[in-house]
């Protein structure tokens, strides 16, 4: 019998929808122990000192001593048996109750009969029945007790025990039992229901607080909960990270001088509960604070957020009017545009046209090409849908893209190699996004890494709780200048390029809360690195 168990029940074998929860129905027998013990005790003591009552033993004193210790003895070896769980709780309470009954009728015998009054015990071993076991067992159990009494008159007088009979009251004392019984029951039952129905509660408010805890803990954003003398009581994980600690101190004055102090201007001023504050001169987050008044106590919460989240959200305002005013632009300039490209088409196939004039037409060709290619780019901004990250194995989801990339280009695979340098790699993206990142990087690799003098590597690493993609190639590496403005719009090296590629490509690494960022090697290789989030460190977005 587990000790551990919260919902074992323990039914009457004789009931089929009663029963009482583990824990209490143990508890209410050991009580009941403690009286048996009590009881016993004081038959023993008060028979042997003489004090007290005349009776217990007036009429057999060898009887009543020898009930009286067995009653104690059952007592105590039911006491082990309940105490080590060697016996099932049933039929130790079934037990108990029944040698009540029958002892107790004994001492009541050896005291004169049903006149001296311990009958009236009989009672309490009744209710004691009903509460522990309960339903039809209760009755039984007030049957016995009421034949037992009857019994015991009818020998009494057989055997001329006692001068005058007493069939009423013996018949009253039983009728008292089956009231005493069904009350009891019913007790038992409401007790049972009241229990229980505590017991949910709190199983509803452990559940709570559990799903309360995780959604904390796992939110983007940090919360950092304290009472007004700036006691901590509370924060998660991302508290931690974005006040680069290890550990969450006592006291909000030993984690950041400038989050004290913001927090004392929004005492001052409650109105001003917005501020960007740099921590240890490392990254600026923004921070809120609110009062959180309960029944006994008021409260302050900080909730921290990352500026990467937050700009990621500008990020996607930014881009939703661009896209309304770029998707405009770009319809008024393809219709000229492809009037010019149709007309310079038709002049070039001119048979009389001279030489000089016929590369006139190829200039037009080529730049109205050209400018197509920078409005489908544009238009790539418009088109552009919010972020729909997803879960990927960055291994395998890499293996399954070069795959593709090299039959849509037309280039031997042996042109690229994955490293992998970290196992498992779960990746939270979203999968067209990186597509478009990683087509955009690997042309460029190919364009301008010089693929002659050695593979492009494609390496996944990690660094704390992050992801990283390298593009690794053997190019000569950009200019200092150049690093400047690589990823802003327009900007390029090439005669023949956009300058939006890098620029796309970094918008949309900031859409899914990634970044994008030029490097070299140790050993001075061409390195773009793509930081992604780790999707086995969840995170709730609020």
């Amino acid at each position: 019998m587990s000790e551990n168990t919260q919902e074992n029940i323990y039914p009457c074998p004789f009931s089929k929808n009663y029963g009482i929860p583990s824990q209490q129905a143990w508890l209410l027998l050991k009580v009941y122990l403690v009286y048996r013990f009590i009881l016993g005790g004081v038959f023993i003591m008060l028979f042997y000192s003489r004090v007290g009552p005349s009776i217990l033993g007036s009429h057999d004193q060898l009887l009543f001593v020898y009930s009286s210790l067995c009653y104690l003895f059952i007592t105590f070896g039911s006491g082990v048996c309940v105490f080590r769980r060697l016996t099932a709780y049933t039929v130790q309470a079934q037990i108990l109750i029944f040698t009540d009954i029958v002892l107790l009728t004994l001492i009541m015998h050896a005291c004169g009969g049903i006149s001296s009054g311990v009958g009236v015990l009989l009672a309490v071993s009744i209710a004691s029945g009903g509460l522990l076991i309960g339903g039809r067992c209760a009755m039984l159990f007030a049957a016995i007790a009421s034949l037992a009494v009857l019994a015991e008159q009818v020998y009494s007088v057989q055997t001329h025990f006692t001068e005058t009979s007493s069939y009423t009251y013996a018949g009253m004392l039983g009728a008292s039992f089956f009231t005493i019984a069904l009350l009891s029951y019913i007790l038992a039952q409401r007790t049972e229901k009241t229990v229980q129905l505590a017991h949910e509660q709190q199983l509803t408010i452990h559940t709570l607080e559990e799903l309360n805890r995780y959604i904390i803990q796992h939110l983007q954003s940090g919360i950092i909960i304290m009472d007004t003398n700036r006691q901590i009581q509370m924060s998660n994980g991302a508290a931690l990270k974005l006040t680069h600690h290890p550990k969450m101190p006592h006291h909000l004055d030993n984690l950041s001088e400038a989050l004290k102090q913001a927090y004392e201007h929004w005492l001052d001023d409650p109105e001003q509960d917005f501020a960007l504050i740099m921590i240890d001169n490392q990254s600026e987050i923004q921070i809120r604070l609110m009062t959180l008044p309960t029944q006994h106590e008021t409260f302050h919460m900080i909730i921290l957020e990352d500026i990467a989240l937050y700009n990621q959200r500008l990020q996607q305002s930014k881009l939703a009017s661009l896209g309304q005013l770029t998707a405009s632009i770009a319809h008024e300039i393809r219709n000229p545009l492809g009037a010019i490209s149709h007309a310079g088409q038709l002049l070039s196939e001119n048979p009389d046209l001279p030489p000089v004039d016929k590369r006139l037409t190829e200039i037009i060709q080529q730049h109205s090409q050209r400018v197509n290619r920078i409005i489908e780019d544009i238009l790539q901004l418009s088109r552009r849908n919010a972020s729909l990250r997803k879960k990927i194995e960055l291994s395998k989801w890499l293996n399954d893209y070069l795959a593709n990339f090299v039959l849509e280009q037309g280039i031997k695979k042996d042109a690229f190699h994955i490293a992998i340098e970290t196992t498992p790699a779960n990746a939270l993206i979203d999968p067209g996004h990186l597509k478009q990142i990683l087509d955009n990087l690997c042309l460029n690799a190919l364009k301008y890494g010089r693929p002659e003098r050695g593979k492009i590597t494609l390496k996944i690493g990690s660094y704390h709780d992050l992801l990283q993609i390298d593009v690794i190639d053997e190019g000569a590496g950009i200019s200092p200048g150049d690093k400047m403005h690589l990823f802003e719009p327009f900007f390029t090296t090439s005669p023949d390029g956009t300058g939006l590629g890098l620029y796309i490509s970094r918008e949309l690494a900031e859409l899914n809360q990634a970044n994008l960022s030029y490097r070299q090697t140790e050993s001075g290789k061409s390195c773009f690195r793509l930081s992604l989030l780790n999707a086995e460190h969840t995170h709730i977005e609020i």
